[in-house]
């Protein structure tokens, strides 16, 4: 089992390959070179070691390079620090806050410090490459690329963008998911779960009002495309002719079976996170409120438990013990978890199929039910048996006592 960091992008493979097959030369272009230096940089053991020490606690202090549209971290010049003024580079000035919101998001939400829980400096390297089609964490920095101007724009645009790739290496520092299959699917749903709630935190949205999509600042106007993808709705994040319409599944029955190779998506890890994400979608919405206090803790908390080859019916069971440790056994923020699982049809471990799915719910326009469903339900009749059991001792009491 290796724990190596991996090259974390995030434009997936098959959506570069697609451009390849665009009728306009500058775009297949791009997308070849982007896939070319994306394979070089995958195929360098020391890709995070351009800058010495640049791991080390540093009070997540942030610092932001610009590479100055070459392909080498090394010669890149320092654009802005921690302490210093605004960049004239409104890309620099887009990372350089994007790094911040994540970083003060973990602080404040979850008492981490930094991406490690250490104090780790983030480093952020912009304008890398010359149209270079895509942003990635490679373990130890956040690398932008500027995009071809056709069809992808600056990837520092999408702030959810930035807090997915830093994500990344809090899973790694963390469960440490493998980067392939469901473990790698995980991997990938973690960071657009975080990276969908600093977004809503930064802007104060309760669940019912964010938009749940991932990377929807990433097209350029001319692209008819919600997003990258969409935790509300898989599979409809874009449906046009340079794409085709988007793969993605939202439950186990239409999982898609790939290759564990670079070609095949490591497995398929950007497609079947889709159905780990519709559960935290469900979850969120049937709880309620701000997710970040809800249902962001049970995921986070399950987060730092789970082990590197999890699969999805392990990291439902671990976020429905969770629930249960966080809220109460019974509660309705488990009740929430275990039907956001079901409704995906993922089971979880010594919990009936159907118990969920027997609730009194009251189903909104989004597919989300309501906060009484399940246990809730289950441990609500439980205690009117109970009380219904105290009265009749009680009177059974009262009618000794007159004898």
């Amino acid at each position: 089992m290796s724990r190596t960091p991996r090259l974390n992008c995030i434009i997936p493979p098959y959506l570069l390959r697609r451009l390849l097959e665009s009728e306009q030369s500058e775009v297949r272009q791009a997308a070849l070179d982007t896939m070319l230096t994306t394979a070089r940089l995958r195929g360098q053991r020391e890709v995070r070691a351009s800058f010495a020490g640049a791991a080390a606690p540093g009070n997540g202090r942030r610092t932001v390079f610009d590479c100055e549209e070459r392909n080498f971290l090394q010669a890149a010049v320092m654009a802005r620090s921690e302490d210093g003024p605004d960049s004239v580079d409104e890309s620099t000035n887009r990372a350089f806050d994007g790094l911040g919101l994540t970083r003060d998001f973990f602080k404040e939400v979850f008492q981490r410090d930094s991406i490690d829980g250490r104090g780790m400096r983030l480093d952020g390297f912009v304008h890398f490459g010359v149209k270079f089609n895509n942003a990635f964490w490679d373990g130890r920095q956040m690398v932008f690329g500027d995009g071809d101007g056709k069809v992808l724009g600056d990837l520092t645009g999408s702030l959810d963008v930035i807090a997915h790739e830093l994500t990344h290496g809090v899973t790694e520092h963390t469960a440490g998911f493998e980067y392939h299959n469901q473990s790698g699917a995980l991997n990938e749903s973690v960071s657009d779960v975080f990276g969908s709630l600093v977004k809503q935190w930064s802007l104060k949205q309760a669940a019912e009002e964010a938009d749940w999509l991932i990377g929807a600042d990433v097209w350029t106007p001319g692209i008819d495309a919600d997003a990258l993808r969409s935790m509300k709705a898989p599979g409809h994040a874009y449906n046009n002719p340079l794409f085709g319409k988007d793969p993605q599944p939202d439950r186990m029955s239409k999982f898609i079976h790939l290759p564990d190779t670079d070609e095949g998506d490591n497995g398929g890890v950007h497609l079947n996170s889709g159905i780990p994400n519709k559960a935290f979608y469900l979850t969120a919405v049937g709880i309620g409120g701000f997710a970040w206090e809800t249902a962001g803790p049970i995921w986070f908390e399950a987060l730092k438990v789970s082990g590197p080859e999890a699969q999805f019916h392990e990291f439902a069971h671990t976020t429905f013990q969770k629930a249960g440790e966080l809220f109460g056994v019974g509660s309705a923020e488990q009740s929430a978890v275990l039907g956001a699982w079901q409704e995906v049809e993922i089971s979880i471990k010594g919990v009936p199929t159907g118990a969920a799915r027997a609730r009194s719910r009251a189903v909104d326009g989004n597919g989300g039910f309501g906060r009484q469903d399940g246990l809730a339900a289950l441990n609500k009749q439980i205690g009117e048996l109970s009380a219904k059991v105290a009265a009749l001792a009680k009177e059974m009491n009262a009618l000794k006592a007159h004898r």
